[in-house]
């Protein structure tokens, strides 16, 4: 088979010692073709010295359009000129063997322009895999679930899509959150998304996380999510999972008032939403939604 090009964008913003690690389990990876990587500074002076040569080079550079996470990653993908682009955040490890099972994966779908696969979950010492329990993702299983062991960390994609048909990383989703949840959708309602069910990443969660608690931000990008996607109104689980997501944020922020109100609109959609009576409880004052989010990740889930 013919090996593609692939190249690997890590955005990064000032944590030096997961980002060595995220880059030397990208440069370890066994890979037949030319495998290069970009590390994207943002908001944060580069250190050229996590730069290298040789047969897997790393190139440092500056985000050069919108501060965050977005307009990071497309600096990246514009440097590149490669077959495919990876992503890979800084606080994340790739497992072996996880190119080339992708590539291989790929290349059995010609057609196909997108490409994930299953996580490792890692929080407080405890290690949960998170698989899909499938091969391919459709667009709408994506309007059902975000499906989080779709994590942006696992992405493969075609970069003549990324330039073309299916576009950049979208800048302008607020904190750049849900943009890769945007990203899958887009995708996947041009063709289904080529899934490798094993956990070839080990995605990091807990209290480093830049976007744990950033609440106003986590609202604002799901609402972003129902203007830009629509559709996800018209499933009712989807739209039950979204809304009671919101009324999870607003308790935690302490507005008890749109809290109440999208747990309301998450039971009209589905009377038993879960996210719905962990947003009343918290408003309630019976639990905070902290606790509750704190006891999912140990078991590799979220809100």
């Amino acid at each position: 088979m013919y090996w593609p090009s692939i190249g690997v964008v890590i955005p990064t913003h000032r944590r030096p010692e997961q980002l060595r690690a995220a880059v030397a389990s990208v440069v370890a990876q066994e890979y037949p073709g030319e495998l290069r990587v970009i590390v994207v500074y943002d908001r944060a002076e580069p250190d050229f010295m996590v730069a290298s040569g040789g047969a897997r080079p790393v190139m440092v550079l500056s985000n050069n359009r919108t501060p965050g996470l977005a307009g990071a990653r497309n600096t990246g993908i514009l440097a590149l000129d490669t077959d495919l682009v990876a992503f890979c955040d800084d606080d994340d490890e790739w497992r072996p063997g996880k190119v080339v099972t992708q590539s291989m994966a790929l290349w059995r779908k010609p057609l196909a322009e997108f490409g994930t696969c299953s996580i490792e979950v890692a929080y407080n010492g405890q290690v949960n895999e998170r698989l899909a329990g499938r091969t391919e993702v459709s667009h709408a299983d994506l309007l059902q679930s975000r499906m989080s062991m779709l994590h942006s960390s696992t992405f493969v994609i075609r970069r003549s899509a990324l330039m073309g048909g299916l576009g950049l990383v979208a800048e302008d989703a607020p904190g750049s959150q849900n943009e890769d949840w945007d990203l899958l959708l887009r995708a996947a309602a041009r063709h289904p998304i080529v899934h490798v069910d094993q956990a070839l990443v080990r995605v990091a969660w807990g209290v480093g996380s830049l976007f744990a608690r950033q609440y106003d931000t986590k609202i604002s990008s799901l609402r972003w999510m129902l203007n830009r996607h629509p559709e996800i109104g018209t499933c009712r689980t989807g739209a039950a999972r979204v809304y009671g997501q919101l009324a999870c944020w607003y308790a935690a922020k302490g507005d008890r008032k749109q809290s109440v109100r999208w747990a309301r609109a998450a039971l009209r959609q589905r009377w038993r939403e879960p996210r719905a009576a962990i947003a009343l409880a918290a408003t309630a004052r019976i639990v905070t939604v902290e606790k509750v989010v704190s006891a999912l990740h140990k078991r590799g889930h979220g809100i």
